[in-house]
């Protein structure tokens, strides 16, 4: 059912029904004037008669036998008028009467049934006399009936015309919608461009900003998606291809050169696997995959976790420098980010300093964040190129990584909102890491 006709069905029904309860409420009392109104006749008939009687010049004399001529008495038509005495001896009757004299007993309103037809009397007391005025009921309530089609046909007239133009404006409010629906047809499967509808009524503006907001997310995932796989062909083509080269050239020789080809083509293994493993996980923080594993560790946790994955035997490499003040509480972003993040810097940092230097790392809290700061003594970088540094596999001129380490720790960053500075001295590289703390529970 399409929503036009669901809201026409409910609104109108709605509007039948309180239409119906209006016209029933309206054409109850129009009866019920139309009923009084007539008995206001057969009222102001009666007391018309009597004036009438009182005008004559033959006035009655008290007894019997004396009567008046039904030409004399001025009835309206569809009238009966009998009029009588106070004994009960009929005086005068109108031509239109029953053959059964009417009965007069008590004055004021009554129904009655004479000759097997309902009528509707009134008797008026003025003297002497007893005058009697009376309607059938059939021709009240024809006229009645007649009275309430005449008032109905407006009533159903307008009920329709009110059905009509509801039609037209719930079709009239829905157009935007349609508009909406007639872009989305209209456009390619590959077009992932905002909607650009206007006007637009302010209710339908959440919806369209919900579906840009849609398409661009489409447009940020299909374009990691493609990232990742152009990075992956651009990356991985260059080891396979040496692995390949030393695994034919150990195959063409013998003894040490041999050896030598094996292991130039594991270390090539090796590299290649590390970058797989790098862009995976690129590709997870950017996505929208959950971390969020229920561990939850303090800084000084993911400090000396970061340092156990990245020393690789080299620990006692690596200075680490806890305050006395520092608390337990856990980091607000997911330990295996925030281990990741740090490691990455901790290898990096390695990676540019000499054997036989130390890098340290430095803790420190400041309101409800965490600074991680990794110190190398290496040779330092030119200011120019800092900004270069997160840029996927951009490389130092003396670096033999795969240049994803600080991509990930700019992607992991921005998903945890945190913060990642580089200060370059003479004497060393600072990288300054700064993760939000959860919220102590009685904050």
């Amino acid at each position: 059912m399409s929503l036009r006709l669901r809201l026409s069905l409910t609104i109108g029904s709605a509007f039948i029904v309180i239409w119906m309860l209006a016209a029933a409420w309206m054409l109850s009392d129009l009866r019920q004037q139309m009923m009084f109104s007539l008995d206001q006749r057969l009222v102001a008939s009666a007391r018309m008669v009597a004036g009438l009687l009182e005008q004559l010049p033959q006035l009655p004399v008290k007894g019997e036998g004396t009567h008046f001529s039904a030409e004399q008495l001025t009835i309206p038509g569809g009238m009966a008028c009998q009029v009588s005495s106070l004994r009960g001896e009929i005086l005068a009757r109108s031509h239109n009467n029953p053959d059964q004299p009417m009965q007069s007993e008590s004055t004021g309103f009554r129904d009655q049934i004479i000759d097997g037809a309902a009528w509707r009397t009134f008797t008026l007391d003025r003297g002497d006399l007893r005058i009697t005025t009376a309607d059938r009921q059939v021709e009240r309530e024809a006229l009645n009936l007649s009275v309430l089609l005449a008032a109905s046909v407006p009533v159903g007239m307008a009920l329709v015309g009110c059905l009509l133009l509801l039609w037209l404006g719930i079709g009239q409010g829905l157009a935007p919608l349609k508009r909406m629906r007639d872009a989305l047809m209209r456009r390619d499967a590959d077009s992932l461009q905002p909607l650009q509808i206007s006007p637009l009524p302010s209710e339908l503006q959440p919806l369209l900003d919900s579906q840009n907001q849609l398409l661009a997310r489409i447009a940020k995932a299909i374009e990691r998606e493609r990232r990742l796989t152009g990075d992956a062909a651009h990356e991985l083509r260059s080891p396979l291809t040496a692995i390949k080269t030393h695994l034919q050239v150990a195959r063409m020789t013998e003894g040490a050169a041999r050896e030598q080809s094996l292991a130039h083509a594991e270390a090539g293994a090796d590299r290649l696997h590390r970058t797989l493993e790098q862009l995976l996980l690129l590709a997870r923080v950017e996505g929208s995959l959950s971390f969020d594993d229920g561990v939850q560790c303090s800084p000084e946790q993911v400090a000396r976790l970061a340092i156990h994955d990245a020393a690789s035997g080299a620990a006692d490499r690596i200075v680490l420098n806890v305050p006395a003040n520092l608390p337990d509480t856990p980091l607000k972003a997911p330990s295996v980010l925030a281990i990741a993040a740090l490691r990455n810097l901790l290898e990096n940092a390695l990676r540019h300093t000499s054997a036989d230097t130390r890098v340290e790392l430095t803790l420190r809290v400041v309101a409800a964040d965490v600074y991680f700061v990794v110190r190398d003594h290496g040779p330092g970088i030119a200011p120019d190129t800092l900004q270069h540094m997160t840029q996927r596999f951009w490389r130092h001129d003396n670096s033999n990584g795969c240049g994803l380490g600080l991509a990930i720790v700019q992607a992991i960053v921005e998903r945890c909102a945190g913060g990642l500075s580089f200060d370059s001295q003479p004497d060393g590289l600072r990288v300054e890491l700064r993760m939000p703390l959860q919220a102590e529970s009685g904050q």
